[in-house]
């Protein structure tokens, strides 16, 4: 994977600016709608899109951009919905004063900072993949986290694509691209792996 996308320039340059749209969408939905793609490194994604853009100009930053906020915003409904359908009510067939514990110190928290929560996680690997249905399980106030999620998903799409998108017009950056691309896939998959670690322990 870190191969793959330290030539994420290289890779892409010769597909339509359609089928990478599709690409990093799928990609930014799969990692923050569905459970399994917590691994997916995301912000070296949308980081190496950026430089993509900046290197191709049939490739367009504001279509780019709409389009991981889109999959992005989506992807956490879609896990806020899973998490309130699904997660909750298998929390509920378990009437152990653990579980019952735990669901009230969720509750809890996500009353009192879920929306801020919900924000903040955007910018942390693994963790924005399960806050959106541990939102979800906790019945998290609907608008509340829609709203949070609004803002996150903007911020974060915006920020990092940009970042790497005018990090291009940067002599040094463009000749290095590559390489720091590789530098974000791996710092992304550290982070990821050292939080499950953290998680099983």
């Amino acid at each position: 994977m870190i191969e793959l996308a330290a030539s994420f320039d290289e890779q892409f340059a010769s597909i339509s600016p359609f089928i990478l749209y599709v690409l990093i969408g799928a990609i930014v939905f799969v990692e923050t709608g569905v459970l399994l793609g917590f691994f997916l490194p995301g912000d070296s994604i949308l980081f190496s899109a950026g430089l993509v853009a900046a290197a191709h100009g049939e490739v367009n930053i504001v279509v780019l951009v709409t389009v991981i906020f889109l999959a992005a915003f989506f992807g956490d409904q879609v896990g806020f919905v899973l998490g309130r359908t699904i997660g909750r009510p298998y929390l509920e067939k378990h009437k152990g004063p653990r579980i019952q514990k735990m669901i009230e110190r969720s509750e809890r928290f996500y009353e009192q900072t879920g929306w801020w929560a919900v924000v903040a996680a955007r910018y942390f690997p693994w963790i924005r993949t399960f806050v959106p249905p541990i939102a979800g399980a906790s019945k998290m106030r609907y608008y509340s986290f829609l709203t949070a999620n609004a803002v996150g998903a903007l911020f974060w799409s915006v920020l990092i694509t940009l970042a790497g998108y005018y990090s291009a017009s940067i002599p040094w950056v463009r000749s290095s691209s590559y390489a720091i691309a590789a530098f974000f896939i791996s710092a992304s998959i550290i982070s990821s792996v050292a939080g499950y670690l953290r998680h099983r322990r």
